[in-house]
């Protein structure tokens, strides 16, 4: 459960009426998992939840106050280094293991700058598999389509998105290289015909532990570019970097910054900036604050908000 407001929300030329104004939201969400061998997994999650625009940052569960089969997957090893998903309504990235240890909040800065490369979004079918490449090294690759049933999977009218990933993992610190390509369609001016509006993007992150937990904050760090395929786009480019205290207290306090989504080059920088405190009650009850401030061409969004969670 969250609540909260958001001052100065609005589009690129007006200010939404009711800023300020406070909102209480919901999400439920239940996780059925089962095996048939012990090693292998059958994860079915189950939504409801109500929103509102103002708190969805949060990027809580928005179903109408309606139970809704969210995604359901089915992993299993191949051998003993190769890990295989296959699921619906998942994400492609499933099995990644992105180089972040930023546990963020806000649905702008919580993909530690991952934000295509990573396919997430979840929406069609999905498959994958990672394999352990040893003395660090693990690879993964996948696949998101969303084509209709008249579109279908693999067809130039769908929007399929392929990816891999190669990721390094030390006792301390850690760094992936994460690859997509979006492939989507877009109708030409006689709104028959289709032209090609891929996209590929490259996304580096990486972060840093210290030794003592409390003593300095672990640090994260992402960048990703995308280069569009048709004709006069422009290349994008995004970033993020994330601090993260995990004992300070009894809880967890962190922050970031970051530019608020892909900017074309040539374009105007906007930037967010966010920080938590993560407080647990209990095993199973947690309390996070968090603000931030978004900026925009009309105004700067600055949020306060305050998210209990439960978990059992």
């Amino acid at each position: 459960m969250a609540i909260g407001a958001v001052d100065g929300q609005g589009t690129s030329a007006t200010v939404t009426d009711g800023d300020e104004a406070i909102s209480a939201v919901y999400g439920f969400q239940i996780d059925l998992n089962t095996s048939f061998t012990g090693e292998d997994s059958l994860d079915i999650s189950i939504d409801a939840g109500s929103t509102q625009a103002s708190l969805g940052e949060l990027d809580l569960n928005s179903t109408t106050d309606t139970l809704t089969v969210d995604g359901v997957a089915y992993t299993f090893p191949l051998g003993e280094k190769t890990t295989v998903f296959v699921g619906d309504n998942m994400d492609g990235s499933t099995l990644y293991s992105t180089a972040c240890v930023y546990g963020g909040i806000t649905n702008t800065l919580d993909d530690c700058g991952n934000v295509e490369s990573a396919m997430a979004g979840g929406q069609g079918t999905a498959a994958g598999a990672s394999f352990d490449i040893g003395n660090g090294f693990t690879a993964a690759i996948g696949y998101t389509g969303s084509g209709s049933d008249t579109n279908g999977l693999l067809t130039k009218e769908g929007t399929d998105v392929f990816g891999g990933q190669l990721t390094y993992t030390a006792d301390s610190y850690g760094a992936s290289v994460t690859y997509a390509s979006v492939e989507t369609v877009t109708a030409a001016n006689d709104n028959t015909a289709l032209a090609g509006n891929d996209v590929t993007y490259w996304g580096l992150n990486g972060y840093w532990t210290p030794s003592e937990a409390g003593s300095m904050p672990s640090v994260s760090v992402g960048y990703e570019m995308g280069d569009p395929e048709l004709a006069n786009a422009k290349d994008t480019s995004t970033f993020f970097v994330g601090l993260q205290w995990d004992e300070v207290g009894p809880g967890t306090f962190g922050a970031a910054l970051g530019t608020t989504g892909h900017i074309a080059d040539d374009a105007i920088d906007y930037y967010m900036y966010e920080a938590f405190y993560s407080y647990p009650v209990n095993d199973g009850m947690t309390i996070t604050p968090v603000v931030y401030v978004k900026e925009a061409l009309a105004a700067d969004e600055t949020g306060v908000m305050v998210k209990t969670s439960f978990s059992f």
